[in-house]
């Protein structure tokens, strides 16, 4: 069974779902800063793959996409680092990114080796469902990754059940039309949320996108089947000098 329909199956609720940055704060900082999230609480690790233009990520992980850009962090170096991850990593990974690195990479080769690393899922967010459905999608299974689609309050349910029956894995709910961090919360989530679930759709729901404490964890894990964390927690890295440390701090402030 595939590592992330095994996690669904086993938790029901709460499952936290942590972003990191390939390469950051440092270089060779990946590696301990996915064991750190493993070991505080992380249920699936979303490992960001660094581009130049990160259209749906805000100021926070922009930054951290700069840094590790600035430190030398490319997909071949990120692979060469997880060579071995799953010796110390059991959690379910997934690598976030963006079409362009991608493709300049060779989408085959990077889906490849994506999973000879061990790698469970994609989620990349300017990938349109059409090419998904006619060209990407079927490399993608090939390999047998799980594909992550991002739906938004502004998605009509039809859009909403299509591209929950293209997804597998999980189904990425974002709370507001902003980008990763922000502030801005819909009045409407609770609204919102409840739409997802009358929808009764094939795969579990996390909430991304302006989770940042307990508080708003619990908040929509109590209407959906957990939630993403990114901005809050690259902030809680910004200036660590122990990665473990700094992670288990700010995981138990919200695991509680």
């Amino acid at each position: 069974m595939k590592r992330i329909q095994e996690l669904f199956e086993r938790k029901t609720n709460g499952v936290m779902n942590v972003y990191c940055t390939a390469g950051y704060p440092r270089l060779h900082s990946t590696i301990e800063v996915m064991k750190a999230l493993q070991e505080h609480g992380a249920d699936i690790i979303e490992l960001g793959m660094p581009f130049s233009d990160p259209l749906a990520d805000g100021p926070v992980i922009q930054q951290s996409s700069s840094v590790a850009l600035a430190n030398g962090m490319t997909i071949k170096i990120l692979f060469e680092q997880l060579k071995d991850f799953r010796k110390v990593i059991s959690v379910p990974v997934i690598l976030m990114g963006y079409m362009n690195s991608v493709l300049q990479y060779g989408f085959e080769k990077f889906c490849a080796d994506a999973t000879a690393v061990g790698i469970d899922g994609l989620i990349l967010p300017d990938l349109p469902e059409y090419e998904f459905e006619t060209e990407y999608g079927s490399i993608i299974k090939k390999y047998g990754l799980d594909f992550i689609f991002l739906v938004t309050p502004e998605t009509s349910d039809e859009r909403i059940k299509k591209l929950d029956s293209l997804s597998s894995g999980f189904l990425y709910a974002v709370s507001s039309s902003s980008t990763t961090g922000s502030e801005k919360r819909s009045d409407s989530i609770e609204t919102y949320l409840n739409r997802l679930k009358s929808l009764q759709l094939a795969n579990p729901v996390l909430v991304g996108f302006g989770i940042k404490d307990k508080a708003s964890f619990d908040a929509v894990c109590q209407l959906a089947d957990g939630a993403i964390i990114g901005s809050a927690y690259i902030k809680a890295l910004e200036n660590s000098t122990d990665v473990n440390a700094s992670t288990k701090s700010f995981l138990s402030s919200i695991l509680g």
